[in-house]
């Protein structure tokens, strides 16, 4: 099994569950009105006055199959929006229970 973790604009709200979703990915864990700031460029996702903006955050363990395909999907709908921000990790689960 591998690890997903998601970043992301709210404004992609259920776009993030809907990419799962497609490749049979029904179980995660979200996390809402998540502050953050790029490492590269950017405005920052603070929730503040300054910086309204929030972020959700999103956490699965999908088959190794998957992986790959759902990566892709994110990086896809990253490049479509580039100035929202996505960013997504994986990496190996050694044990679940």
């Amino acid at each position: 099994m591998k690890a997903i973790f998601i970043a992301y604009n709210q404004a992609y709200n259920e776009e993030i569950v809907e990419v799962l979703e497609k490749f049979g990915q029904r179980g995660y864990t979200k996390w809402e009105d998540v502050g953050g700031r790029g490492s590269v460029d950017g405005e920052p996702h603070l929730g503040s006055h300054a910086w309204p903006t929030q972020n959700h955050a999103l956490f699965t363990a999908v088959p190794d199959n998957l992986c790959k395909d759902i990566m892709e999907a994110l990086r896809k709908k990253d490049e479509q929006f580039q100035d929202l921000g996505l960013r997504a990790y994986s990496w190996p689960i050694e044990t679940n229970i």
